[in-house]
């Protein structure tokens, strides 16, 4: 184990001895490399750099209590992966070369992983990238697949703890029919002025309604929404929204505790109903949501300062799962580690 203040851990970036990187040239995938630099060399010209053609994933591995690290659905990131490449024409991963390089690394850098007591985790984060040098606006014939870990804190500084949102309808994401259902840098760059905007208002985050007629809800910052109320989860449905696999994971578990899950468009005045309510994905697990304020309308749906009963019983759950403390049922964990 490395010397590291595990406790006290923001989520942000610390080096790692290795990430591993795998080339797609003449049309297929090389053999994977181990390298011990953080660096990467490409043309000033690369794809990626001008028109766009990357895309990432995020997931953790788990320094459990029995001494194992596991790996939570990389099957599931590796199907997104896919997805997007597909989306934004770029030559997929398959889910075993995937699999076999998030394995490698985790295994490699298996000091960083924090202890189980911390509540830190070590974050997983493939990068696909366009990397053929050109100016012509098409399809790159060159990329790299690589992945670098990193040891993480909480997403928000308070851990699992309620927090505020603001409804910004100046700004969107992402348009119904663009790239929103898949994970791309763009999507986030074009989110970074509203959410300077919330955090400048006092707020954790902001949250976006539908582009096209500013009706219905649809991501809360980087994250899926989800309120419940009278025994039920209910989640967006929307062409541009990225679907997280937290909120998968978490409608497949409010089954399990015998929950009704709905998912479907959300009008904003239905939040009025709803008992509680949070933001999800992979950084934060579950992230209740205190209030959220549509300060064009003078409104505020609350939701309460502490995180309600059920948030807090999912979150005890997935969470419970991720670290080997319950029963995974559906074999959604992967020990990386014995």
């Amino acid at each position: 184990m490395k010397n590291i203040d595990w406790a006290n851990l923001t989520f942000g970036y610390v080096p790692t001895d290795y990430n591993v990187r795998c080339y797609y040239r003449n049309g297929k995938w090389g053999e994977v490399e181990v390298c011990s630099t953080d660096q990467i060399s490409m043309s000033i010209a690369a794809t990626c750099l001008h028109y766009g053609q990357e895309a990432f994933e995020g997931l953790k591995a788990y320094r459990c209590p029995d001494g194992k690290i596991r790996v939570f659905r990389m099957d599931e990131n590796a199907a997104r992966l896919q997805s997007t490449s597909r989306g934004i024409m770029m030559p997929e991963v398959s889910t075993a070369l995937f699999e076999e390089m998030v394995a490698k690394v985790v295994r490699l850098n298996q000091e960083y992983v924090p202890t189980y007591e911390s509540g830190a985790t070590l974050y997983i984060r493939p990068l696909l990238l366009g990397v053929s040098a050109q100016v012509g606006v098409h399809p790159s014939r060159d990329y790299v697949f690589l992945i670098f870990v990193t040891p993480v804190g909480p997403y928000f500084k308070g851990g699992f703890s309620s927090n505020p949102y603001v409804i910004i309808r100046d700004y969107d994401r992402a348009a119904p029919l663009g790239t929103g259902i898949y994970k791309v840098g763009g999507n986030y760059a074009a989110s970074l002025k509203a959410n300077h905007i919330a955090h400048e208002k006092g707020y954790a985050s902001e949250f976006y309604l539908d582009s096209k007629e500013k009706k219905y809800m649809d991501e809360c910052g980087a994250a899926n929404f989800f309120g419940i109320k009278n025994n039920t989860y209910v989640t967006p449905k929307s062409s541009s929204i990225l679907p997280s696999i937290t909120n998968k994971s978490l409608m497949q578990l409010a089954e399990d505790l015998g929950m009704t899950v709905e998912r479907r468009q959300i009008p904003e005045e239905e939040l009025a109903t709803f008992e509680e309510a949070g933001a999800c994905g992979t950084a934060a697990v579950i992230s209740p949501i205190s209030y959220i304020d549509d300060l064009d309308n003078g409104k505020r749906y609350n939701y309460g300062e502490k995180p309600g009963p059920w948030s807090k019983k999912l979150y005890d759950t997935l969470t419970g799962i991720q670290y080997g403390l319950i029963e995974d049922k559906h074999g959604w964990t992967t020990v990386v580690v014995e």
